[in-house]
């Protein structure tokens, strides 16, 4: 049994450890809305279009049906480009300067494009309507990040090079393809990859596209650049033009019209009151 000063002891200590919980329970302020309210930064006023896939009031108009002035060919960046404009679209020219960039160069964006397979289109496979829009054009020829433009209606072709995939990296979540003679659109969010100051990896690149309104890459890891033969890997650089692809096979060409993309800065400041 224990002697009862001992139990008298224990009984002390009992209370003023009780008594210090309270205190303690009580002297914390209690926690209220306001402590998760922040009023900075502002977010700057953007006045959306009046129609849905038209460019809001803070877009870059990278072609309004009217000319190519937006636009070089990517071979040397200087060459004007030389894609047919007419009735308010702008169509391939095959055998003329190739591959055409903007000249604006981009880091993270949002963009979005509307191209037209012909409804006479022929060939198969990768023959068929093929394009490409390159998210970050770092050299001539087809160095890049290219995401598919290609005839995928009724058309098979292996599925990481199909309408909506990320070349040879990524298979689309989803078949959304217009039939030839449809319009078709591309709504893109691009997160560029950052590199440290030896040009190793820092943060890579991530893309979510949008085909005809349907979700068909989900904010995916690019392992590089994207290679018709080879693995993926990336080569450091800062800002870069966004690039339309001159596809040498033999089917009809495609044409395109309201493109526009709209930069994306992330906040410098912090959240304050």
């Amino acid at each position: 049994m224990m002697p009862a000063r001992f139990f008298a002891l224990s009984l002390l200590a009992a209370s003023s450890l009780l008594a210090v919980s309270a205190t303690a329970q009580t002297a914390a302020p209690k926690p209220s809305h306001e402590d998760t309210e922040f009023y900075h930064p502002v977010p700057p006023v953007v006045t959306p279009a009046a129609t849905v896939g038209q460019p809001p009031s803070d877009a870059i108009v990278l072609f309004d049906g009217k000319d190519t002035l937006q636009w070089v060919a990517a071979k040397d960046s200087t060459t004007p480009a030389d894609w047919e404009v007419h009735d308010g679209v702008m169509t391939v020219k095959k055998g003329g300067v190739g591959n055409i960039e903007t000249k604006h160069r981009f880091k993270d964006y949002q963009l979005h494009l509307e191209w037209k397979i012909p409804a006479s289109i022929t060939g198969e496979g990768q023959g068929r309507g093929n394009s490409g829009l390159f998210l970050a054009s770092t050299g001539k020829g087809d160095s890049g990040y290219e995401v598919q433009i290609m005839d995928s209606y009724n058309n098979p072709t292996y599925t990481n090079g199909m309408l909506g995939s990320v070349y040879k990296q990524a298979v689309p979540l989803a078949n959304a393809a217009r039939k030839p003679g449809e319009w078709s659109s591309y709504d893109v969010v691009w997160t560029a990859p950052r590199f440290n100051s030896d040009g190793s990896v820092k943060t890579p690149a991530y893309v979510t596209v949008f085909l005809n309104g349907v979700l068909v890459e989900n904010h995916f890891e690019l392992k590089g650049e994207t290679f018709y033969v080879g693995q993926p890997q990336y080569k450091a650089y800062d800002t870069a033009p966004i690039k339309l692809q001159a596809h040498g096979d033999k089917s009809e060409p495609i044409s395109f019209r309201n493109i526009w993309a709209r930069e994306v800065k992330p906040w410098t400041e912090p959240m304050t009151k």
